[in-house]
């Protein structure tokens, strides 16, 4: 009778004793857990899943792939066209290991993530300038039918699960006051950029509490700070300075520029944003017109003896914001002007806030892992994705570089399990 009366069907207050809430946390426990929803995280989790293994994907909001939509709204340029060979010497960052993206890459090819797509029933297309991008040109279809592989694969999804802490036993300690065990983690937590989508560098105070080297998150593939004079703005705001070269030191770039109420933004720029931090005093140099040699411009001019700026603009087909910049100045003569916009030299004072730019520099520096991109202090801790000290430019590198060091860190932690 007595282990009747005990039965919890039929007693209420051992029920209200009992409540989950007052029990001791029970911690779950994954094979393998991978920390952050984004591409990177999202393909490390389908790669171990796909090996058999059982995963648990985490992810601080309430739900996966923020920073893939927000890439997306610029139409998901998913990765480039060009040789293996040119794509590689993309990717920098100090202290990067010689032929290492050259060898990551080869293990999952700009190729290889066009059949990815093509697997989930996405077309994508090759461009002119060579960047691939579905051919929807949206990333909301592609991120639902990836989702559904994952759930399909076993992949377990626990969303609002911040990571505060993780030690060398693998115990994983999150914001909501839950914690987990696995046999190996694939940390996937972002860089510092678009903070609200998550990736927002919180996790660079759990790795300096663990005596891990990083270094500084930067922006990058972002616009710079230049002071425009008023009449420059009002003839030259948000009009693009197309087919340009453009240099910083030694690094040189050709695409376009857009003249911002702040400075400059546009995909020249941003290649060359490596070069300008480690400038003392920032500056580019544009050549306006890289397909005429100054003498050539000069002989446009020959019968020109004043007004040189506006002859200029029709001999020379200068674009309306180039011509803007160049009224900065009074100019006398031919040659002086063709110098100008063959060198025209634009003092930068910094780049934009780190939370509005594309991409960004610094992380976990590479003394800190091995070449399978685990952790060499904290074993069957691994890596994936723009927390590492790499930047590249926009162009589809970014996009591949996560989805490539994504496989590397899945197979790594595979391989480590197995």
């Amino acid at each position: 009778m007595a282990r009747a009366r005990a039965n919890p069907r039929h007693n209420h207050r051992w029920q209200k004793n009992r409540h989950p809430h007052n029990l001791p946390p029970v911690h779950p426990h994954s094979q393998l857990a991978v920390i952050g929803g984004g591409p990177a995280g999202l393909r490390a989790a389908e790669v171990a899943a796909t090996a058999g293994r059982q995963v648990t994907l985490y992810d601080g909001k309430p739900s996966v792939g923020r920073k893939f939509l927000v890439a997306g709204k610029g139409g998901l340029n998913l990765t480039h066209a060009e040789s293996l060979d040119r794509f590689a010497t993309r990717y920098s960052g100090p202290g990067q290991p010689a032929e290492f993206w050259a060898n990551l890459i080869a293990g999952f090819d700009p190729a290889d993530l066009r059949a990815w797509a093509a697997g989930l029933g996405v077309e994508t297309f090759q461009a002119t300038s060579g960047r691939v991008y579905p051919r929807a040109l949206k990333a909301a279809p592609l991120l639902r039918r990836w989702i559904e592989r994952l759930r399909g694969l076993g992949v377990g999804f626990e969303m609002n699960h911040r990571l505060i802490s993780f030690d060398s036993s693998r115990r994983l300690g999150f914001s909501n006051g839950q914690a987990a065990t696995a046999d190996a983690v694939i940390l996937a937590l972002g860089g510092g950029s678009w903070a609200k989508t998550g990736s927002d560098g919180g996790w660079t105070s759990i790795f300096e509490n663990l005596g891990i080297a990083h270094h500084p998150l930067a922006p990058a593939n972002c616009g710079w700070e230049h002071e425009w004079p008023p009449e420059v703005l009002a003839a030259a705001e948000g009009k693009p300075l197309k087919n340009i070269q453009v240099r910083a030191g030694e690094m040189t770039a050709i695409g376009e520029l857009m003249v911002t109420r702040y400075g400059l933004e546009g995909g020249a720029i941003y290649q060359l944003g490596s070069a300008l931090r480690a400038m003392p005093k920032p500056a580019i140099a544009i050549d306006f017109k890289p397909t005429f040699t100054h003498a050539r411009l000069v002989a446009k001019m020959e019968s020109v003896r004043r007004d040189f700026l506006n002859e200029a603009r029709i001999r020379w087909k200068l674009s309306e914001p180039a011509h803007a910049i160049l009224a900065r100045k009074t100019w006398g003569d031919a040659d002086s002007l063709a110098r100008e916009v063959k060198n025209c030299v634009l003092p930068l004072t910094r780049p934009r806030p780190l939370d509005e730019a594309i991409s960004s520099a610094g992380g976990v520096c590479w003394s800190e892992i091995d070449d399978t991109l685990m952790l060499k202090k904290l074993p069957g801790i691994f890596l994936a994705g723009e927390m590492i000290d790499w930047e590249a430019p926009t162009g589809g590198y970014l996009m591949q570089g996560c989805f490539a060091t994504g496989t590397r860190a899945a197979k790594s932690a595979v391989a480590w399990l197995g």
